[in-house]
C-alpha cells in the first residue's frame, strides 16, 4: 500500500514532508480551539449560537482569506504563499489566547482564519502539480493525514491541559500552545521549489498578455467545475468542519463526559481519520475519484445516524468513533487530487482555493445551523439533520462530475490533458461536463 513512497524523488518526498506539516499545524491549531470552546462557553458564560459565531467568523474569513490566497499563488508562486500563510495564523493563534471578551476573540478569529484558508489552497495545488499522475491520489490524499495527526496531537495536549491546568487558563493555554509548530513548518519549507509546471505557465501567460483575472473561474467553460466542486466540498469539507467543531460539546452535554475525557475520546476519532485519510488517497487512485467520494459519503450516511441517534455509551460509544473518523473525516483525502485535476492550469490556485473555501464557509453557516436549531431540538438532532442534507449535496455532485483519475496536468494555459488518449475526459475536465 506505501510503496508507491519509495518511488517519488527526493523533490517530491520534500513537497510531500513540508505540506505535511503544514497541515498538521494548520489542522491541530483549529482542533485546540473546539476544546477550548466548551470551557471559553462556561467562563465567559456565552451562548450556543455565540459559540457558533466564533467558529463561523473563522470559517467564512478562511474562505476569504483561501480564494485570496488561492490566486495569489497563482500569480506569486504556490511556495511563498504557503510559507505566509503558515506564519500569518500562528501569530494570530497567540494572540487569540490573550483576549480578554468575546468581540476581542471574534475580531481574532477573524484575521486568524485569513491563513487557515491559504494554508490548504497553495499547498494543495503545489503537490498535486509536483508529483507524477500514477502516485497523485495517493500522495496528495496521504499527506492531508497530516490533519488525522495535528487533531490528534491537539486531543492529548487538550487531554492533558484540561486535567491540570485551572480552567481560566486551560483555554488559554490550547490557544497559545499552537503557535510553537508554526515556525518550525517555515524551517522544513525552504527545501520545496516552485513546480516547473507553474514556471512555465506563467511564462506562457506573460507571453499572451492574457493573465486571468479573479474571476476568471466563473467563465463560461469553467464555471460548472467550480459551482460543482463547490458543492462536494460543502457536503465533505463543510460538513465534517462542522461535526468536528461540535464534537467536544457534544460529547460534554450529551454523553456527559468531562472535558478531560472528551479530549482523549476524540483521540480515537482522530486516529480513525488518520487510516481513513490513507485509505482514501490509495482507493482515489484504484477506483478513481469519483467512485471512493461516494463510498465514503454513504457510509458517513450510515455512521453519522447510528453515531447521533442510537444509545450509545461506554465502550460501544469509544468504538463507533473509530469508524465515525475513519469515513467523515477520512473522505477528504480525494478533494487535493480530483481539484487539481478539474482546473485548467492558469486559474488552478483560484479554483482550488475557491471551491475548498466556500465548503468551508457553507459548513461556517452550517455550525451557526446547528446551535440555532439545537435551542429547538436536541444537539444530536441537529447535527444529524445538517450532516446528512450535506451529504446527500456531494453526492449528486460527484455523478455530474468527470472521473479524472489518471490526467496528466500541461503547462498550456487553461488545458489539462489526459495521459491515455481519451480527449473527451480531458474537454470535460475544463467545461465541466460530466
Amino acid at each position: 500500500m506505501f510503496s508507491w513512497y519509495r518511488d517519488l524523488t527526493t523533490r517530491e518526498r520534500n513537497t510531500f514532508w513540508g505540506c505535511f506539516a503544514g497541515w498538521a499545524v494548520d489542522a491541530m491549531d483549529a482542533q485546540l480551539f473546539s476544546f477550548a470552546l466548551p470551557v471559553l462557553i462556561a467562563a465567559w458564560g456565552l451562548t450556543t449560537a455565540q459559540a457558533g459565531y466564533l467558529a463561523t467568523a473563522t470559517l467564512i474569513s478562511a474562505a476569504v482569506g483561501g480564494w485570496a490566497c488561492g490566486y495569489l499563488a497563482d500569480r506569486l508562486g504556490r511556495v511563498r504563499v504557503m510559507q505566509f500563510t503558515i506564519l500569518w495564523f500562528s501569530v494570530f493563534t497567540l494572540i487569540a489566547g490573550c483576549t480578554q471578551n468575546f468581540e476581542q476573540l471574534l475580531l481574532v478569529r477573524v484575521l486568524q482564519g485569513l491563513g487557515f484558508g491559504g494554508e490548504w489552497a497553495a499547498g494543495a495545488v503545489l503537490m498535486g502539480e509536483i508529483i507524477r499522475p500514477a502516485h497523485r491520489g495517493k500522495a496528495v490524499g496521504s499527506v492531508q493525514s497530516g490533519f488525522g495527526v495535528g487533531w490528534s496531537v491537539a486531543a492529548i495536549l487538550a487531554g492533558i491541559i484540561l486535567a491540570h491546568v485551572p480552567a481560566e487558563y486551560a483555554w488559554r493555554t490550547l490557544l497559545m500552545i499552537g503557535v510553537v509548530p508554526g515556525f518550525l513548518v517555515l524551517y522544513l519549507r525552504r527545501t520545496i521549489e516552485e513546480p516547473q509546471l507553474y514556471r512555465q505557465t506563467r511564462a506562457a501567460i506573460k507571453a499572451s498578455g492574457r493573465d486571468p483575472g479573479l474571476g476568471a473561474i466563473f467563465r463560461p467553460d469553467v464555471v460548472h467545475v467550480t459551482i460543482l466542486t463547490s458543492l462536494l466540498a460543502f457536503g465533505v469539507v463543510g460538513v465534517g468542519g462542522a461535526i468536528v467543531n461540535w464534537l467536544p460539546t457534544f460529547m460534554k452535554t450529551v454523553r456527559h463526559l468531562s472535558p478531560s475525557a472528551s479530549g482523549y475520546y476524540v483521540f480515537l476519532v482522530t486516529g480513525g481519520s488518520f487510516f481513513g485519510f490513507l485509505v482514501s488517497a490509495y482507493l482515489s487512485d484504484v477506483l478513481g475519484r469519483r467512485r471512493t467520494f461516494q463510498l465514503f459519503l454513504v457510509c458517513s450516511w450510515l455512521v453519522t445516524i447510528a453515531y447521533m441517534f442510537l444509545p450509545l455509551s461506554g465502550w460501544g460509544l469509544i468504538l463507533m468513533g473509530v469508524p465515525f473518523g475513519f469515513f467523515t473525516i477520512g473522505n477528504y483525502a480525494a478533494l487535493g487530487p480530483f481539484f487539481t485535476e478539474l482546473f485548467p492550469t492558469a486559474v488552478r490556485g483560484s479554483g482550488q482555493s475557491f471551491a475548498y473555501n466556500f465548503g468551508k464557509a457553507a459548513g461556517a453557516a452550517a455550525v451557526s445551523c446547528i446551535g440555532i436549531l439545537a435551542q429547538w431540538i436536541t444537539l444530536a438532532e441537529a447535527i444529524g439533520l445538517i450532516a446528512l442534507l450535506g451529504y446527500s449535496i456531494a453526492i449528486v455532485a460527484t455523478l455530474l462530475l468527470p472521473e479524472t483519475k489518471g490526467i496528466k496536468l500541461t503547462p498550456d494555459i487553461g488545458q489539462a490533458t489526459e495521459e491515455e488518449p481519451s480527449t473527451v475526459v480531458a474537454k470535460q475536465t475544463v467545461a465541466g461536463g460530466p
